[in-house]
C-alpha cells in the first residue's frame, strides 16, 4: 500500500494510485478509481462508478456520487454538491445514472452545485457558490446562480475578460477550437 489512509476512514477500494492521501472521515466505496498523488481531505465520500484521475484535489466535505469522473490535475473546493439524478425520487423504479464529466484542470469553487450531466472543459473555473446546470467550454470563467460565462482563464490561471485581454497586463488573446492562445 503505497498511499496514506486515516485510521478514522473506511477504505473499500483497492485501486488506489502512489502516493495519495485520505484524511479523516471519509468512506471510499469497493468499486471506486483513484488515481496518484490525490488529496482526499476529511469527510468526503466516494460511491463506486466513481473515476478520480491523477494529481486531483478535493477538500472537506465533497460527496462524488456514481457516473462522476474528475479528470487529471482538477480541484473541487469545500462543500461542492454533485447530484446524479435529474428527477429524484426516493426509491425511484425508473432511476438512471447521469454521468458528470469534469475535464483535466478544472476548477470548482467551494459551495458550487453542480447539476447531473454536465461536462465542466477542461481548464474551467467555476467561482464559489455557482449552480452550473449546462456544460462549460474549456478555458472560460464561470460564476452565480446560475452560473454565467464571465470571461476566460488560462492554463496558468491568468483571468482574461470577455474580450480576451488580461486587464493587468493588457496582453491579447485569440480563443480558437476551445484553446487560448496568447497573440
Amino acid at each position: 500500500m503505497n498511499y496514506k489512509v486515516h485510521p478514522t476512514s473506511e477504505v473499500h477500494s483497492q485501486s488506489i494510485g502512489e502516493d495519495t492521501s485520505i484524511w479523516q472521515f471519509c468512506i471510499v466505496l469497493s468499486e471506486a478509481k483513484i488515481g496518484s498523488r490525490v488529496n482526499i481531505c476529511s469527510h468526503c465520500f466516494i460511491e463506486n462508478n466513481v473515476i478520480i484521475g491523477n494529481d486531483v484535489t478535493v477538500k472537506s466535505g465533497v460527496h462524488i456520487w456514481d457516473g462522476i469522473t474528475l479528470k487529471d490535475k482538477v480541484f473541487v473546493g469545500p462543500n461542492v454538491v454533485f447530484t446524479n439524478d435529474l428527477y429524484p425520487r426516493s426509491k425511484n423504479p425508473d432511476w438512471r445514472e447521469v454521468q458528470t464529466i469534469i475535464q483535466e484542470g478544472a476548477s470548482i469553487g467551494a459551495n458550487s452545485t453542480i447539476i447531473a450531466g454536465v461536462e465542466i472543459g477542461a481548464y474551467s473555473m467555476i467561482g464559489a457558490g455557482s449552480v452550473v446546470t449546462k456544460n462549460i467550454p474549456p478555458y472560460t470563467l464561470w460564476y452565480g446562480n446560475p452560473a454565467r460565462h464571465m470571461g476566460y482563464i488560462t492554463k496558468d490561471g491568468i483571468m482574461l475578460n470577455k474580450n480576451l485581454i488580461d486587464t493587468k497586463t493588457g496582453d491579447n488573446y485569440e480563443y480558437i477550437n476551445s484553446e487560448l492562445k496568447k497573440v
